[in-house]
């Protein structure tokens, strides 16, 4: 009985681990605020769109034009996120966020705003997010120092973020039906200088300098060949590709499929989206837990899997409480795929070419979106949203199956770079002996 309680602190110390680097603490704190605002823009935009227009299309041109920069623009970011200082660059995009965020308050607050500010300011914070993205997700290592606390780090990095998705769009979705859309945006606008501040008070050590180095596009040659040439971060990249593309995308259809089919308003669209959010934050304390990278290769497709079902559920979910339940079972699949794809990619990548890879990685999750928006906006119109989520869903277990069958080469892959880091040595050598047992004998 006595063991317990050490048993217990000794489990939460192993998922806290990465807060004992001081700079990771303020990152944590700062950005967890920051996101709330951030899931608050994301409803109350959504819900302005479809006030404004009653247009399923709009919706998916909206969420197009916030997410084709990224794919656009992600590859140039990722050179300089590897050539310049990381910190500077994210001390820039966070300013420039908040910036858009005031912009859309003041719009919507005296009542000018019009559905073209609405997609020239979305368009903006896509090209402001093609810059961030990489910049934040090389800027991890830089934080937690050592590579077996990256997995930890990446895990909390998603706890926070769908903490933040259960707070934020159930503010939202009460505040639009008292005040409306424009306090939602105020809020995002104050709440960036939470992680302005924290990087303001990081002490980071100075960028060691670097040679000129070669063109960039010679640099994004080379980081595209890596990455397409281990298979490890091949199938993880091709397969965040195709659910981010058919998948994903079923989070811009919700305000019409809360008013379609549920039958609801702002505060349905909110604790829905606030469902949505317990379930990822569940995944992500999972893989909080775990003590590194090893064996998350076998995760990746069973969650892309759960995530595809989940979707087959909402698409035939009778009401809101079961809507509610396969929304929250869609996204602990979605995040568990997410969150393992990025611990592992994070884990295996050389680190001069982190910057790269994480843009590629970008490329494909975010980048792949404002196709997928499109797509969505159109099924949505021609054949409803039911049936355009239940085709997203069918899509993505079809993308877990394939990726199943190139299980084994990623392991063979993935298992010497974690012997060399000393991750889970037992592992790799048991896939050391497991092939030489399967060898054919000499002669």
């Amino acid at each position: 009985m006595k063991g317990r309680p050490a048993s217990r602190q000794g489990t939460l110390s192993l998922m806290m681990r990465a807060f004992k680097y001081r700079n990771y603490r303020l990152f944590f704190g700062g950005q967890g605020i920051s996101l709330i605002g951030t899931w608050m823009q994301r409803i109350a935009m959504s819900w302005l769109v479809y006030r404004l227009t009653g247009s399923a299309m709009l919706l998916g041109v909206v969420g197009f034009c916030g997410q084709i920069p990224t794919f656009l623009l992600s590859p140039i970011a990722g050179v300089l996120a590897d050539r310049f200082d990381r910190h500077r660059i994210l001390l820039a995009t966070q300013t420039l966020a908040m910036l858009q965020a005031m912009t859309m308050a003041w719009l919507t607050l005296s009542g000018r705003v019009q559905v073209w500010h609405i997609i020239a300011i979305s368009s903006f914070l896509g090209l402001v997010n093609a810059f961030d993205i990489p910049a934040r997700q090389s800027f991890v290592i830089d934080m937690v120092e050592r590579k077996e606390d990256l997995g930890n780090a990446i895990a909390l990095n998603s706890s926070m973020f769908n903490g933040a998705r259960l707070v934020g769009p159930s503010v939202a979705g009460v505040l639009i039906g008292l005040t409306g859309e424009g306090v939602c945006f105020l809020l995002d606008g104050v709440s960036y200088l939470a992680v302005i501040a924290a990087l303001l008070a990081m002490k980071v050590p100075a960028p060691k300098p670097k040679p000129a180095g070669e063109p960039v596009l010679r640099r994004l040659r080379d980081g595209f060949g890596y990455a397409f040439g281990f298979a490890p971060i091949k199938f993880i990249i091709l397969l965040l590709a195709l659910t981010s593309l058919t998948g994903m995308p079923y989070t811009v259809l919700m305000p019409v499929y809360v008013k379609q089919v549920l039958h609801g308003g702002p505060g349905t669209l909110g604790f829905l989206m606030a469902f949505s959010g317990a379930g990822a934050l569940l995944s992500a304390v999972v893989l909080a837990s775990r003590r590194s990278a090893a064996g998350l290769e076998a995760r990746i497709p069973l969650s892309t899997l759960v995530f595809g079902l989940g979707l087959l559920l909402i698409s035939a979910a009778p009401g809101f409480p079961a809507a509610a339940a396969a929304i929250a079972l869609a996204s602990f699949g979605m995040i568990s795929q997410m969150a393992s794809s990025n611990t592992i990619i994070q884990t295996v990548v050389d680190d001069d070419k982190r910057g790269r890879v994480m843009a590629i990685y970008a490329m494909s999750f975010m980048g792949m979106m404002p196709f997928g928006s499109i797509l969505a906006g159109w099924g949505a119109t021609h054949i409803g949203v039911q049936r355009t989520i239940m085709l997203s869903g069918i899509l993505s277990v079809l993308g877990a199956a394939v990726f199943y069958t190139r299980l084994g080469s990623i392991r063979e892959s993935v298992a010497p770079v974690f012997r060399r880091l000393g991750i889970a040595p037992e592992v790799a050598a048991g896939l050391e002996s497991a092939a030489e047992l399967t060898a054919p004998p000499e002669d």
